[in-house]
């Protein structure tokens, strides 16, 4: 509970249980969530952003991180990275488990664009975590 400025006692409603399937669900699949709560010009607009960013991502050769190590760098420091990359919930499930885009293969890291493609991939890891809880706070009802 908190107070409010007159010193009434504000009484907070619990989150209810769907917002959480929603929110778990935005991640996972991006547009999901958006369209759970019929938000669909949200979902269009802002999901389909994830998925051009991260096909877009790997087209220019971007490389997703995991905690293996890569050109002898800690692996504390592939988690920051590493998180960015695991908000694109299945996209980046799939493609670990394709096993493509986590490898040091020198014919993509020779593309001009490959740092392009891998700021592609963070940012659609980062919007999809935005999406998740745009989803999220529509579905407990803080936003309309």
């Amino acid at each position: 509970m908190s107070k409010t400025e007159k010193g009434v006692l504000e009484l907070r409603e619990p989150t209810p249980a769907r917002a959480w399937l929603v929110g778990v669900m935005a991640w996972f699949v991006p547009e999901a969530g958006h369209a759970m709560t019929k938000k669909w010009g949200r979902a269009a607009v802002m999901g389909g952003a994830v998925w051009v960013c991260f096909i877009v991502g790997l087209g220019m050769g971007g490389h997703l991180f995991d905690l293996t190590t890569g050109q002898g760098s800690s692996p504390l420091l592939q988690v920051p990275p590493m998180i960015a990359n695991l908000g694109s919930g299945i996209l980046y499930l799939f493609e670990w488990l394709r096993g493509v885009g986590f490898a040091d293969d020198p014919a993509q890291a020779a593309k001009a664009t490959y740092e392009y493609g891998n700021t592609f991939l963070l940012i659609a890891g980062l919007l999809n975590y935005l999406n998740m809880l745009d989803a999220f706070d529509i579905a407990a009802g803080r936003k309309p």
